[in-house]
């Protein structure tokens, strides 16, 4: 598999949709949401853009009990417009004949009935339409007097806000994607209910800090702090729809004044400079939008259904874990001696990855068990498989498992070796095994440059670069001239 075609990002464990919607029901300002599409009736009344008129506000902050302030109206009025742009609520605009203070009417929308009668997919459609709309209120522009700029004829004056969309869009984009990659891992972990939170400047540093920079200058660490306390405003928006878990910044490290700050707070505590994790539902929200997007972003149980030469492929670059849990989940869905059967069908081949799809049939084969055992003894012979059937029926612990002639040991150890150059594992494993195999067998360069696979004399240049021992690097490079000489006559 190309650079190119590898997945650009490791693949996800998700929580089920069940436990996904139920987390979108309970999120906080969709239950609001849902709340008021359920108290709206024939009485409500709304202006020219869909919003809760203002008289309106104080009794439906008091049906969410929420504060008979004015937190708790905007609070209110934040809930409304989630369930407008969720379809939770239908609104009626007035009549434009009717006169600037016409007022428009309110009617419970058609997902309303999807909240309870709909399936979780249908739940979490209607939660990913809320997370568009909060994520276009922690992207949009804060101004302390919209007054100052509105000009004369009534047109905002939008160039004077400094604020390029498309840049915070960007911006958040990137932080979240790096938060994404965070809760990820390696792929086996709970869908991210147990990752620890990250600390608001790590996160804020991570895209804004120069890989190759060492101390960071006065100029960058301002930027990371104004960095932080945007990010600190948008998290405080994203939390309500359900996407993370944030712990604010300390209101007490925004004193200016020195002496007006609390002489008893601890300025190495971290946790003070805001602390935020993805939910397991923001996890599926974030990779939902890079779906959407276009970009590769693989969930583990995506190749249940596909055959085992997409399942072989489709894990070849995964972390260990993720492959393993991938195989796992395929393997489930069939019967032990046809599953194995397929396994082997497909790890054959003679292209770049077909090493790497073998490496992965063993592994996938030893979670199979004693089972698969006709279906590997039945390619003992196979001159791709044979050398894989021995090793898998030893580690089983198997019986009367025939010697391996001696060529088929040499194509098995380059065809190892060339699965691990092109997993791209750690280099240190890699020289191990390199080193081990080299030792194994006495004369061995003057023997494995004959071997009939491709990647020989590929797999011979890599020893003679890893091997620690210069003799022995020297007759591995021998060798690979003498292999491509021979693929060249």
């Amino acid at each position: 598999m190309s650079a190119e075609q590898r997945p650009t990002l490791p693949p996800v464990r998700l929580h089920t949709e069940a436990e996904l919607a139920r987390d979108a029901l309970a999120a906080p300002l969709l239950a609001r949401a849902v709340r008021l599409a359920r108290w709206a009736g024939p009485e409500t009344r709304v202006g020219a853009g869909g919003e809760l008129v203002e008289a309106q506000l104080p009794a439906a902050a008091e049906h969410l009990g929420l504060a008979a302030d004015e937190g708790g109206a905007a609070e209110a009025s934040e809930a409304w417009r989630l369930a407008v742009d969720t379809g939770l609520v239908d609104v009626e605009d007035p009549d434009e004949d009717a006169g600037p203070d016409a007022e428009g009417t309110a009617a419970a929308g058609e997902n309303l009935a999807l909240i309870t009668g709909g399936s979780p997919r249908d739940v979490l459609s209607i939660w990913l339409d809320g997370l568009e709309a909060a994520y276009a209120d922690a992207t949009a522009p804060v101004f302390d007097d919209l007054a100052d700029l509105v000009s004369e004829d009534g047109s905002v004056d939008f160039d004077a806000l400094d604020w390029d969309p498309d840049a915070e869009a960007e911006f958040l984009d990137g932080v979240l994607g790096n938060l994404y990659l965070l809760t990820v891992g390696d792929g086996a972990g709970d869908g991210g209910a147990q990752t620890p939170p990250v600390p608001l400047p790590a996160l804020a540093a991570s895209l804004i800090v120069p890989d190759d920079m060492g101390e960071p200058t006065d100029d960058i660490l301002e930027e990371v702090s104004e960095a932080m306390m945007r990010l600190d405003d948008q998290f405080r928006v994203l939390e309500p729809i359900g996407i993370v878990e944030y712990q604010p910044v300390d209101e007490a490290l925004l004193v200016e004044e020195d002496e007006d700050a609390d002489p008893q707070a601890d300025d190495e505590d971290v946790t003070r400079y805001g602390m935020v994790k993805l939910t397991p539902l923001g996890l599926y929200g974030i990779r939902a939008r890079m779906l959407e997007a276009g970009v590769d972003a693989p969930a583990v149980g995506d190749l249940v259904d596909k055959g085992a030469d997409v399942l072989l492929g489709g894990i070849a670059h995964y972390p260990e874990a993720a492959a393993r849990a991938e195989s796992e989940l395929w393997l489930a869905r069939r019967g032990a001696d046809g599953a194995a059967a397929e396994l082997l069908a497909a790890a054959r081949g003679t292209d770049q990855e077909a090493p790497l799809r073998r490496l992965h049939c063993q592994q996938a084969l030893s979670l199979v068990g004693a089972e698969a055992e006709p279906a590997v003894r039945a390619v003992l012979d196979d001159p791709e498989l044979g050398g894989l059937a021995r090793v898998w029926l030893v580690e089983l612990g198997a019986a009367d498992v025939p010697a391996p002639p001696e060529p088929m040991i040499f194509w098995l150890a380059v065809d190892t070796i060339a699965a691990q150059l092109e997993a791209e594992g750690d280099l240190d494993e890699l020289r191990g095994l390199v080193e081990s195999l080299a030792d194994r067998h006495s004369g061995f360069f003057d023997e494995v440059w004959r071997v009939e696979h491709p990647a020989t004399a590929d797999v011979l240049d890599a020893m003679g670069q890893l091997h620690s021992d210069k003799k022995k690097a020297k007759e591995a490079r021998k060798a690979a001239f003498k292999a491509r000489s021979r693929a060249g006559a």
